[in-house]
């Protein structure tokens, strides 16, 4: 049966979304860093091995703040409809509140995502030639197909998910279970980009006759990404704790809590607390509550207004909003339409 071996901070692992968050507002900063180290100097939070790191790739740094963010930004998309919403808090370092705590579901898929995003922006930086310390990827191309033969940019995605690695896992170096699981979760996240690259191509000849294509690996949208981490998320496995002495002392180590269930490989996401109901605001858990929350009163799954709302009940309000209505193209080559004011029902949380 397989373990995954601790080796993090007391804080539990957010070592890549605390500074890089904080990078995020100084992001115009860094179009002219240059080599500068004094700017990754003063991004509070960073460990000794993430400030070297800052230092020695300067010119990728904007892409890894670039990854934080469109994985945050794919969280809230995944969860726009769930009690927790990955809603950030814009006052703190701590962007999640007291949510990312336990070692919870939550806690693994914003890892997961997080670290995929880093791993994503700086690939894609690469391939774009946004760096001058990477390009595109010339190793693993094999022979071409019939029909078709290698061209443009294959994205590199071993360099970006090795700047991820680096950067994000450079706090798991504890002998303690959060530390194993945030690395397990950060590495599910690379590894989920490695496993939906795909041959993207291009057509030549007369007329689009696509007499020959040119094919390079190339990674999907990220959208796909954040589709195939919300599948982990819900599949995720429960672990437990164990603790056993080695040479070097204790060490922490995870298994799956149920035999009967088929044991988490790399690509899945790990987690061994519960989570908090989200239903009603508490400040030790990060929970905002789901009062106010828009919900689908049409739905029965966890959008609905039965679910979301926890059993409460909802409020319906009319709301009237402005549209384009009636549109109708003119040649050529132009759409006019006239302005429509229709009425929604729009249904709250109790």
């Amino acid at each position: 049966m397989k373990s995954f071996a601790a080796a993090s901070s007391q804080s539990p692992g957010l070592g890549l979304l605390y500074p890089i968050w904080w990078s995020l507002a100084i992001g115009h900063q860094y179009s002219s860093l240059g080599t500068q180290p004094i700017l990754c100097g003063s991004i509070p939070g960073l460990v000794p091995k993430q400030l070297r790191f800052c230092r020695n790739y300067v010119e990728i740094m904007p892409s890894v703040a670039e990854g934080v963010k469109i994985g945050i930004q794919e969280c809230q998309h995944q969860f726009r409809g769930r009690r927790w919403n990955c809603t950030t808090v814009n006052d703190s370092l701590a962007i999640f509140g007291p949510v990312l705590d336990k070692a919870t579901r939550e806690s693994a898929f914003v890892h997961a995502i997080a670290s995929a995003g880093v791993a994503f922006a700086v690939t894609r930086a690469c391939a774009e030639g946004s760096a001058t310390i990477c390009g595109c990827d010339t190793r693993h191309k094999g022979s071409p197909g019939e029909g078709w033969k290698w061209g443009g940019c294959s994205e590199d995605v071993e360099f970006g998910s090795m700047v991820s690695r680096e950067f994000a896992d450079a706090r798991e170096n504890r002998p303690d279970a959060r530390s194993a699981m945030n690395r397990h979760n950060n590495e599910a996240g690379r590894t989920s980009i490695i496993e939906l690259m795909h041959l993207k191509c291009k057509c030549h000849g007369l007329s689009g006759s696509c007499e020959v294509k040119t094919c390079w690996w190339s990674q999907p949208d990220f959208r796909v990404i954040g589709d195939y981490l919300k599948d982990k998320y819900d599949s995720a496995s429960e672990m437990v704790v164990e603790k056993h002495r080695e040479s070097r002392g204790w060490v922490e180590t995870l298994r799956p809590k149920y035999n009967f269930f088929k044991a988490p490989t790399e690509k899945d996401l790990v987690y061994y607390e519960n989570s908090p109901n989200f239903c009603e605001p508490n400040p030790e858990t990060g929970s905002f509550g789901t009062r106010d929350r828009i919900c689908n009163v049409t739905s029965h799954g966890i959008d609905g207004c039965d679910l979301l709302c926890c059993g409460r009940g909802h409020n319906t309000r009319t709301e009237k909003r402005k549209e384009k209505c009636h549109c109708i193209f003119h040649w050529c080559c132009y759409v006019r339409c006239q302005e429509c004011i229709r009425v929604y029902d729009v249904h709250t949380c109790k």
